[in-house]
């Protein structure tokens, strides 16, 4: 082979589709199915206007009500503090608003190409149909927490051109009837597109790459090793040699990258999903966030998906759902939610650097070596036009964006 991507989630399985498509002999190659892992379990939105990312607690009395657990935004592990430590410490540092404001700038560029990405795969793919423009809600149940987030985020994001509605209860009733007004206010953001069923989309984008010729392996990215001027994987199928690797694992990357020389400063933010009925037939077309409970509500083919928002912890610790139970009764207030849907929460892991940006692009020490990892919050939202950048990159055309601000040694 030419390339052999590792890791067939949204960003791995996008990267195949791209090379596969312009001739490259790829192969992709995941331990499990295409779409189940991280990408499985997101909230299901392409995002474009999130160019202000989630920052760390700077607010003394926020932190405290965080390490006791009163918040339903966040969950701590304090056994992973000692481990997490040099990371909370980096994003804290990261987490001013000039740091946002520069990290929006550096995510700008592939936000705002995120939608058009996303069409040109799954159209390709024969799964359009997935993509609902719906936009989404961004609900704020007290008039302090509304102007706190307006005041900066939102206008940071507005500054970029994205099309947003301030909205009264009673105006998203007429849209939504299934939304209580049990909140302040609502900013109804337009640009954004639904994903139903995520896990679906990337299983169709990585089929495309199978139709465009890539071939689709099951193998274990740990046993990568040197071969000549190249690699070889152990799959399934066989020993697989390629001249080029992309890593592209998601949480699990840099088991690989200090393989090579590379430390980052690299955590994960843990989050659960479950699946509830609608309760009493309401019928949620617009997905929503609520900003004061810190979880996200879409409607999927399953049920209404209620996403929690982080949990810091180790990598590999034990499932800790408490969130699910935490802000089920909150997201029942807006929306009635009905029986659970699923056995128990799936628990998912985000690929995190303190800056908020991902990293994308060769190693030096290591020019045949290509990352593409650490998209937080926004993986969904930034795996296609990432396949398309790391395709530009290895095949030497003009990349889509610059990619110098999502370099793998920017922390060095």
């Amino acid at each position: 082979m030419d390339v052999a991507v590792l890791g067939a989630g949204i960003v791995g399985s996008s990267v195949a589709a791209h090379l596969a498509m312009r001739g490259v002999r790829t192969a992709l190659i995941d331990r499990r199915e295409p779409g189940r892992e991280t990408s499985f379990g997101n909230a299901g939105l392409i995002e474009p206007s999130g160019v202000v990312p989630l920052g760390f607690p700077r607010d003394p009395a926020v932190l405290v009500k965080a390490v006791l657990g009163t918040l339903p935004q966040v969950n701590l592990h304090l056994s992973a503090l000692p481990a997490l430590a040099p990371f909370l410490w980096r994003y804290w540092r990261q987490s001013s608003q000039a740091g946002r404001r520069r990290s929006a700038a550096a995510l700008f560029p592939l936000l705002s190409r995120a939608v058009a990405a996303h069409r040109e795969l799954l159209d390709k793919a024969g799964a359009g149909h997935l993509l609902h423009p719906t936009g989404f809600y961004r609900l704020y149940r007290s008039p302090r927490t509304f102007e706190h987030h307006f005041a900066f985020e939102s206008q940071v994001e507005a500054s970029y051109g994205f099309s947003y509605q301030i909205m009264s209860p009673d105006e998203v009733a007429a849209r939504e009837p299934a939304i209580r007004p049990v909140y302040h206010k609502a900013v109804w953001w337009k640009d954004s597109v639904a994903v139903r069923s995520p896990g679906e989309a990337v299983t169709a984008i990585a089929g495309l790459a199978a139709r465009q010729g890539a071939a689709l392996l099951r193998g274990d990215a740990r046993t990568l090793s040197r071969s000549g001027g190249g690699f070889r994987v152990e799959t399934a199928e066989g020993e697989v040699e390629a001249d080029t690797v992309v890593v592209a694992l998601g949480p699990w990357s840099t088991d690989l990258t200090e393989q090579f020389g590379l430390r980052l400063p690299f955590a994960v933010k843990r989050g659960y999903h479950m699946h509830f009925e609608p309760g009493g037939g309401a019928m949620l077309t617009t997905p929503l966030v609520d900003i004061d409970g810190g979880y996200f509500l879409a409607p999927m083919p399953r049920g209404l998906r209620l996403t929690t928002g982080v949990e810091f912890a180790r990598r590999d610790a034990p499932p800790t759902p408490v969130q699910i139970a935490r802000t089920r009764p909150m997201a029942s207030e807006l929306v009635p939610l009905g029986a659970a849907l699923d056995p128990e929460p799936w628990l998912g892991r985000r690929p995190c650097l303190p800056d908020s940006l991902p990293v994308i692009g060769r190693l030096k020490r290591a020019e045949n070596v290509v990352l593409a990892f650490g998209h937080q919050h926004l993986g969904l939202t930034m795996g296609p036009i990432t396949g398309r950048l790391v395709a530009d990159i290895i095949t030497g055309a003009a990349p889509v964006v610059d990619p110098e601000p999502y370099r793998p040694e920017r922390f060095a």
